[in-house]
């Protein structure tokens, strides 16, 4: 769960605050700072309310932006809110495994920084009608891209109870999905699922009441699991890393705020394939050809200050890692140089800092 804020003062104002707003500008600025003639572009690929994106195009003026929502209600707002910047802005209707299609729609070549906020965005969590809070009686939606067909009663309704019991374990990491999922098979037998209350009561009454008093709402894991299935997030994401990366200009810088342990895992992966020597070992120097093109900017994922949790609570379970390119297609380095902030780390098992 991401958190974003209101437009009422800036990235500061009370509200929804974008999370790890400050770590999030030290790590991509150099990047769209560097002295150069060519045009900057900055890639948010989870845009919300544009708070981190007005943040990024305030600290670095010679940046251009291309914000992608799957939501379109997010791109009406944060069109509002990033008005003042309109001669920079470029707001798309995609999900974020569609940068490659988006660049090329707008001719550009590649991009200098791209930001991920992954999870469901504060807004959507506080509109009860969207469906996606399991405290609030709405409709079982749960569309991040109200245009596209299947809701999460849908699934709940037509899925077989081996489906809905794979995606509970899957996606909400369920220890008693098989039972969930036959609870809900029953229940809809009766009559058809349709309100997140009639939901959260099913889900409660087949955990075991040991069990409901610790780790949170009972509901917690199902409504995830059913979101993250409606929305295809973890397919999507794992197809969208590797494009942020290879989009990326040498230079160019990719950060990444994650909420949950599948989307961490999925990005990790990703970043580590690319910051990774594959020289076969017993060799006595590394290949050129098997040099890593990107190093890490992260050591491990990141967390929020306790000072940050403490006045935006949202961000509690966000996790960040960023990667640098530090070599093109061809294998070449940047100019020969050192990394813009550190020194080149030593070693030939990553190009920078820990996983």
């Amino acid at each position: 769960m991401r958190g974003d804020e209101e437009r009422a003062g800036g990235p500061r104002a009370a509200g929804h605050v974008p999370v790890m707003l400050d770590r999030i500008l030290a790590l991509l600025g150099p990047a769209l700072s560097a002295s150069s003639d060519e045009d900057v572009f900055f890639v948010d690929a989870t845009l919300g309310l544009g708070g981190h994106a007005e943040a990024v195009l305030e600290a670095n003026p010679r940046a251009t932006l291309i914000g992608l929502d799957r939501d379109t209600t997010a791109i009406e707002r944060s069109g509002r809110r990033l008005a003042a910047y309109a001669g920079r802005v470029h707001l798309v209707h995609a999900v974020y495994d569609e940068i490659p299609q988006v660049l090329d729609d707008l001719g550009v070549p590649g991009v200098h920084a791209v930001l991920f906020d992954l999870g469901v965005s504060s807004p959507q969590l506080d509109e009860a009608e969207r469906g996606f809070a399991y405290s609030y009686d709405a409709p079982l939606d749960m569309r991040m891209d109200r245009t596209q067909e299947l809701t999460a009663e849908q699934v709940v309704n037509t899925y077989s109870a081996s489906d809905l019991a794979r995606i509970l374990r899957e996606y909400g990491e369920e220890r008693f999905a098989r039972r969930v999922a036959e609870a809900i098979v029953r229940e809809r037998g009766r009559a058809p699922l349709t309100s997140t209350s009639r939901l959260v009561e099913v889900v409660r009454d087949a955990i075991p009441a040991a069990s409901r008093r610790t780790g949170g709402h009972p509901g917690k894991r199902t409504f995830q699991a059913l979101r993250m299935e409606v929305n295809g997030e973890l397919a999507a994401l794992r197809d969208a890393v590797p494009a942020a990366l290879d989009a990326l200009v040498v230079g160019g810088r990719v950060a990444v705020l994650s909420y949950h342990s599948l989307e961490d895992r999925i990005v990790k992966r990703a970043i580590a394939e690319h910051t990774t020597d594959t020289t076969p070992p017993g060799l006595p120097v590394p290949l050129p050809e098997r040099q890593p093109r990107f190093r890490l900017l992260t050591r491990g994922a990141e967390q929020p200050s306790d000072e940050e949790n403490t006045t935006n609570p949202r961000a509690a379970s966000a996790r960040l890692r960023a990667a640098e390119r530090i070599r093109g297609r061809e294998g070449r380095p940047r100019g020969g140089t050192t990394p813009l902030d550190e020194d080149p780390p030593s070693g030939r098992s990553q190009a920078g800092g820990t996983t």
